[in-house]
C-alpha cells in the first residue's frame, strides 16, 4: 500500500512530484511526465568491456562485479540489437501493459569502443519502432571527447540518458573495489557532460567497506553539490563468482541490514535536491547466484519499508538540501 503525502511537504514548484504518491521524486512518475505514457527498458548486452578488466587500467574488473547480475541478456547468448529489443519486449509484456521502450545498453561499458561502432549500436536500437529513448551506462574514465560528441548528437534525436558508475566520492574506497579511477574522473565527467542535451546520471552505493553513515552522506552532498539530473542508490550486495562474494563468505566483509540501509537511504535522500530525479533506491540478482543480503531480494518490501519511514519521520527528499 502506497502512502499518501501530507501537507507537510512545501508546495514549491520544485515538488511537481508531490501529488505522486512519494515523498521523492521517482523515476516512473518522471516518464510518465516527460512521455505521457507508461515507458520500459529494454536491456541490451553489446558485448562491451571494461578497462578494469582487460587490463587497461586495472585487470579483474570491480570487486562486486559480475555482469550477469545487471541484466537477464547476459545470460543468454549474444544477438543482435534488434532481436534483443524484440525479445526484450515480449518479456515486459508478460508484466506490464507497455508500448514504449527504452533501449539500456546496461552491462559492462557501453561507450568504450571506437566511435563508429558506437554509432552502428546506438542507431540499431534508436531505429526500433517502439523505441523512443535511449540509456547507456557507463565509467566516467571511459567518455574522451569524440564519444562526448557523440552522444550529444543522439541527443538532438532522442531522450538520451548517461549512467556514470559513480559508486562513491572516497578514492580508498574506489582502491577497495579496483575501481582503476578516481573521483576526479567522475567530476571531470559531470563538468564535460554539461550542456550536451543528455540526462546526467549517477550510481551510488551504500554500505561499501569502511565507510561510516558520514561518508555516505558525503556522497549524498558531493551528487548535491554536483547538480546530477539522476541518482541510482542501491545496497552493496555480492553475487557468485565474484571477490566480494568470497570475502563475505569469508567474514572479510559484512553486507549492510536492511535497517541501517533505509537510515542511511532516507537521510541520502533528504540531501539530495527535490529535482533529482530518483531511478533507484535497491538492488538485487536473481537468486541462482545471489549471496546476499537476502532481505533485497523483495524489492517491493524494500519500497514499502522506504514509503514508511518517511512518512514516520515526516521527512523527503531534498528536505536538508543546502543548495
Amino acid at each position: 500500500m502506497r502512502v499518501a503525502l501530507t501537507s507537510t511537504i512545501p508546495a514549491d514548484s520544485h515538488y511537481d512530484w508531490r501529488g505522486a504518491g512519494r515523498r521523492y521524486y521517482a523515476y516512473r512518475f518522471y516518464l510518465q511526465q516527460k512521455f505521457g505514457t507508461r515507458v520500459q527498458k529494454v536491456s541490451i548486452d553489446a558485448g562491451f568491456t571494461c578497462p578494469n578488466v582487460d587490463g587497461t587500467v586495472a585487470i579483474g574488473g570491480c570487486t562486486f562485479c559480475d555482469n550477469r547480475s545487471f541484466s537477464p541478456s547476459r545470460r543468454v547468448p549474444k544477438v543482435a540489437v534488434q532481436d534483443q529489443i524484440n525479445d526484450g519486449i515480449r518479456r515486459l509484456k508478460r508484466r506490464y501493459t507497455c508500448d514504449h521502450f527504452t533501449a539500456y545498453f546496461q552491462p559492462a561499458t557501453n561507450t568504450y569502443a571506437p566511435v563508429e561502432r558506437l554509432r552502428k549500436l546506438y542507431d540499431d536500437a534508436l531505429s526500433h519502432p517502439q523505441v523512443v529513448a535511449l540509456a547507456i551506462g557507463t565509467r566516467p574514465d571511459c567518455v574522451p571527447d569524440d564519444v562526448m560528441e557523440l552522444l550529444e548528437d543522439f541527443a538532438r534525436k532522442t531522450h538520451l540518458s548517461i549512467e556514470y558508475g559513480m559508486q562513491t566520492m572516497h578514492d580508498r574506497s574506489l582502491d577497495w573495489m579496483n575501481r582503476g579511477h578516481h573521483h576526479d574522473s567522475f567530476v571531470d565527467a559531470v563538468e564535460r557532460s554539461r550542456g550536451r542535451g543528455f540526462e546526467i546520471g549517477a550510481h551510488a552505493i551504500l554500505g561499501l567497506p569502511g565507510e561510516s553513515h558520514e561518508d555516505m552522506m558525503a556522497t549524498a552532498r558531493e551528487l548535491a553539490r554536483l547538480r546530477v539530473d539522476s541518482v541510482k542508490v542501491h545496497n552493496l550486495y555480492a553475487v557468485e563468482r565474484t571477490p566480494l562474494a568470497d570475502q563475505v563468505r569469508r567474514g572479510e566483509v559484512t553486507l549492510i541490514e536492511r535497517d541501517a540501509y533505509l537510515d542511511a537511504l532516507v537521510e541520502f535522500l533528504e540531501l539530495l535536491p527535490p529535482s533529482t530525479i530518483v531511478e533507484r533506491i535497491s538492488g538485487d540478482a536473481p537468486p541462482d547466484y545471489f549471496v546476499g543480503p537476502s532481505w533485497c531480494l523483495d524489492k517491493s518490501a524494500v519500497l514499502l519499508a522506504l514509503d514508511a519511514e518517511l512518512e514516520r519521520r515526516n521527512t523527503w527528499q531534498g528536505r536538508r538540501f543546502e543548495g
